[in-house]
């Protein structure tokens, strides 16, 4: 724990019934807005090549005051936390949203119980030690396989605090930590060189990232995906049957499902499922969960930027759409209840609808019978990057592990494997779900109109038909 002082924005650099009285000022006529005021640390340690290359902390804090009124939404925010920026971001928004007409929304619920611990991670161990113990992963690779000619290892830590202020006089706050360990080894042999990478971590205290026994294990893993890739043979291409590994793999379904499935897009009928609720989007069996409310998960959050509290939203149940995750706006012009998907990047940024934890549920196949199901194809372990087309799904993604699988048997790795599809086509051409659900260490940041915020996934052991494989031709 730190001796930080709690953030307290009306305790000293805000009035808060002047703030209230600004706020309701800004918003008269408009259907909704809230005062959002944000204080935020990070620090970055990086090794590399056993030289600290990073040693970095950023601290900002400001606020946001958004009003909107329908489709129109006004925006102003500064990194000046006083009543005369308050009036200067007020007079914005009232440009914005005019004279309005309407009357302000429903006021959110209020949060429920805290998911995460209201911990400092970024003052939770010595500077020295955090050090050291990147030395430590360092020489440990090394020492496990003569052919590891290069480690990276990362240690980062965040702090936000925030407050926000509803017009109705309401006030919510949340501290919300982060911590994340990531370590990648390339290994050299006769002069090829591979790598392998695994990282994790969630809104806990650092020590227990980096206690020996867990980085041992990242340490292990990363070399091992090393080592698989080191003997990988070239990729074959051409469409066939593709199984996912559980767990982290789930980001191909974040990406070329759960984006489309974001209120905004659908209400502006940008996304491939647009007008689809009560029709069969899925085949029978897939069942597509975004949930903020897992305890200490990188996605969870006890509020969202909104102040409305996260849920478990169904999305898509046996395969048929149920509904969509919703911020404020969209939810009221969609006519139904937001779901507490309303997330910002920072005060700097207006919120919009978000993913948190995006994942599918178990099914009932062994996945070992899974994998013998596949006649002839590949088994993705591990994916690195990937780009998604949000109004048709279409994705493409690169794998940093996979296999060769004939006759249900898995066979040799291969390495310069990219799938290719469509988020709606692949979940309809879902061919078997394993009881294995697994959700990623805590490796996600998402992407979307600028905007980046931390995320999970989840997948079972999957298998999909026709899918294509880009690589090359054996």
């Amino acid at each position: 724990m730190s001796d930080t002082p709690a953030f307290s924005p009306f305790d000293g650099l805000l009035d808060r019934d002047c703030a209230l009285a600004i706020l309701r000022g800004a918003l008269q006529g408009a259907d909704d807005g809230e005062l959002f005021i944000e204080r935020a640390r990070a620090e970055a340690l990086v090794l590399d090549d056993r030289r600290l290359r990073t040693a970095s902390y950023n601290a900002s804090q400001g606020f946001g005051l958004r009003g909107v009124t329908g489709e129109v939404t006004g925006y102003g925010h500064s990194t000046e936390i006083s009543e005369a920026a308050l009036v200067d971001a007020a007079e914005t928004v009232r440009l914005a949203v005019g004279a309005g007409g309407g009357t302000w929304a429903a006021p959110p619920a209020g949060p429920g119980a805290p998911l995460y611990d209201p911990l400092d991670p970024i003052g939770g161990r010595p500077l020295a030690e955090r050090i050291d113990t990147l030395r430590q992963i360092d020489a440990f690779a090394r020492d496990l396989d003569p052919r590891v000619v290069q480690v990276s290892a990362t240690i980062a830590t965040a702090l936000q605090e925030v407050a926000i202020l509803r017009p109705e006089g309401g006030l919510v706050t949340d501290i919300r930590p982060m911590s994340r360990l990531n370590i990648s080894v390339i290994v050299e042999d006769n002069t090829r060189r591979e790598s392998g990478t695994t990282g994790g971590g969630g809104r806990i205290a650092l020590q227990s990232l980096l206690a020996p026994a867990h980085w041992q294990g990242m340490v292990r893993e990363a070399l091992r995906i090393a080592q698989v890739n080191l003997r990988a043979v070239a990729a074959p291409a051409g469409v066939m049957d593709v199984a996912l590994a559980p767990g982290w793999p789930g980001i191909l379904l974040h990406e070329a499902v759960g984006h489309g499935l974001e209120g905004d897009f659908n209400r502006k009928g940008h996304s491939a499922f647009a007008g689809l609720i009560g029709q069969r989007v899925a085949a029978p069996g897939v069942t597509v969960i975004d949930d903020g409310t897992i305890r200490d998960r990188r996605g969870s959050i006890t509020v969202d930027d909104e102040g409305t509290p996260p849920s478990r939203n169904v999305l898509i149940e046996d395969g048929v759409l149920v509904g969509y995750m919703q911020d404020r706006q969209s939810a009221r012009l969609m006519g139904v209840a937001p779901t507490g998907n309303g997330r910002r990047e920072s005060f700097a940024h207006p919120p919009m609808a978000r993913m948190t934890n995006t994942y599918m549920l178990a099914g009932k196949a062994d996945p070992a019978e899974v994998l013998a199901g596949l006649d002839d194809g590949i088994y993705a372990v591990g994916f690195g990057g990937g780009q998604v087309d949000i109004t048709n799904g279409k994705f493409v993604f690169s794998c940093t592990e996979a296999y060769r699988v004939r006759g249900g048997v898995v066979g040799e790795p291969i390495r310069g494997a990219t799938l290719i599809g469509d988020g709606a086509t692949a979940l309809k051409h879902v061919k078997a779900i394993g009881n294995d659900l697994a959700l990623d260490p805590g490796l996600g940041n998402c992407g979307k109109q600028g905007q980046w915020v931390p995320v999970g996934v989840g997948l079972p052991t999957l298998l999909i038909g026709g899918l294509t494989v880009g690589g090359s031709a054996t």
